[in-house]
């Protein structure tokens, strides 16, 4: 069986890289829309399932997985800001705020699909506006729900972080994507061991 990832993102690819089993990556067209009355819990896992069976559908040859990030506070789901005006709103919004950030995960053959929804719970420090200012410029993290690029220099706007699975919060939560391999029998630590001579 192959390994597809349904993403075109380069951090889930590198995320992905750190498991060792080779994979292809082919972006899934899907409308990511949420829906009317559509908790971001919900959103997150019925878009990594949706990714999935996409690219599932035109490979049924392989295992394919799925993932979707959506981060919230007081319910309500924070998208990608996509500008800096956008991202220097959602930091003053999320200053001395808890966020919730779903990384929902999906795993599927086409048979069989598994999913599951790791949760990590971000306190945000109090910023000042120099703060948000020089965060931005430096890291431009306008593609990133929350504006907060916690694999790098996000960590700073940080008071506290909570999680299961410290990588779920850069959205592969690489901890349950390894249980879930497993049971479509890719173990990370033996899969292709010992090399072929």
């Amino acid at each position: 069986m192959r390994l597809i990832l349904a993403s075109s993102s380069t951090y889930r690819q590198q995320m992905l890289e750190r498991l060792g089993i080779p994979f292809a990556a082919i972006a899934p067209m899907v409308d990511e829309t949420p829906r009317a009355d559509e908790t971001p819990a919900t959103l997150a896992q019925r878009l990594s399932v949706a990714k999935a069976l996409a690219v599932s559908s035109e490979h049924p040859d392989a295992v394919v997985i799925g993932s979707d990030q959506v981060a919230t506070i007081d319910g309500e789901p924070i998208g990608k800001p996509g500008s800096y005006d956008r991202a220097h709103a959602q930091l003053q919004q999320l200053s001395g705020q808890t966020v919730q950030f779903h990384s929902a995960l999906c795993v599927t053959n086409g048979q069989r699909t598994e999913v599951d929804d790791v949760v990590t719970v971000c306190r945000f420090r109090t910023l000042s506006n120099d703060e948000i200012v020089a965060y931005l410029e430096r890291e431009q993290p306008f593609d990133t729900a929350g504006s907060a690029k916690a694999e790098s220099l996000g960590i700073a706007l940080m008071e506290s972080m909570r999680s299961d699975d410290p990588t779920a919060i850069i959205g592969l939560p690489l901890i349950a994507l390894a249980r879930m391999l497993r049971s479509f029998g890719m173990n990370p630590l033996t899969h292709g061991w010992p090399p072929r001579a």
